[in-house]
């Protein structure tokens, strides 16, 4: 497990950050390597070390980490997980994911960059297959936004330009997203929902799309600004972590649940 040198202490409004990477390709591929030779993770968390300083505590995690990195102890110590993932999603162990999502719906943010939409985590919490149109060529991406006055928009050029990046198209198979921030084209007339956020339990969610591992996309500053404009924005306000529970209220009561909790269970299960 590797983790990020603490220049200072934590306080309550420091934001604790895990990121959370595949770091296959940087192993296997010469090419990629060279481009992120510390990996993705890396140059993901200095990104976010860069633009929140002091506000933030990055650690990285990777695929090959005892328990993939993700332990109960540290997701309960992290305020928003950052995901990326592509050719091991079936890697990642069925309880993992399930610890994971119950940390979001307890409120942990969630913050899921490119093909960590195909992961089991996203699609869990989506409901849906999460399948989109891809072309992998040397194309150009112009991010637009299209809700200026959205936090994790700030301080960004409209559009973003991306030089050198992956295709990603429409119809992209998500749930109808609670805001719609970014949306890109590309050469071939494609356009795609790049930038939304959904909420979940009490967790809030960030899908970002652009940063395929071929390209060096995560160098890019405008991209590096929004990933930790999303990661501010995902960290709940939330005094405690608890999932949404449902109790009991008897006629007239109106503070004081108890008993029931979930659904029933027969005997068995």
């Amino acid at each position: 497990m590797t983790h990020a040198t603490q220049p200072h202490l934590i306080g309550a409004d420091t934001i604790r950050v895990v990121v959370w990477g595949e770091n296959r390709h940087e192993q296997l591929e010469p090419e990629v390597a060279e481009i992120y030779p510390q990996g993705m993770h890396t140059t993901i968390k200095e990104g976010i070390e860069e633009n929140l300083k002091d506000h933030a505590s990055v650690t990285t995690v990777t695929l090959d980490d005892p328990e993939h990195g993700l332990t109960e102890e540290l997701l309960g110590n992290t305020d928003v997980l950052v995901w990326w993932g592509h050719a091991a999603h079936e890697e990642v162990t069925d309880h993992v994911v399930e610890r994971v999502h119950q940390h979001v719906l307890s409120g942990m943010g969630l913050v899921v960059l490119h093909s960590g939409h195909w992961s089991k985590i996203f699609r869990k919490l989506m409901g849906t297959s999460c399948t989109l149109r891809w072309r992998s060529e040397n194309d150009r991406e112009l991010i637009w936004t299209v809700n200026p006055t959205h936090p994790i928009a700030q301080g960004v050029p409209h559009p973003m330009i991306v030089e050198a990046q992956e295709m990603y198209g429409e119809h992209f198979d998500i749930p109808t997203p609670d805001e719609l921030i970014f949306i890109s084209s590309f050469s071939g007339g494609e356009v795609f929902r790049s930038g939304c956020t959904f909420r979940r339990g009490h967790g809030k969610i960030f899908y970002f799309s652009p940063g395929d591992q071929e390209y060096p996309v995560y160098h890019h500053s405008d991209i590096r600004r929004v990933i930790a404009n999303g990661v501010q924005w995902a960290r709940s306000d939330l005094p405690t972590r608890a999932a949404p529970t449902l109790l009991r209220y008897e006629t007239g009561e109106f503070f004081n649940g108890h008993d029931y909790d979930g659904p029933l269970k027969t005997s068995g299960q």
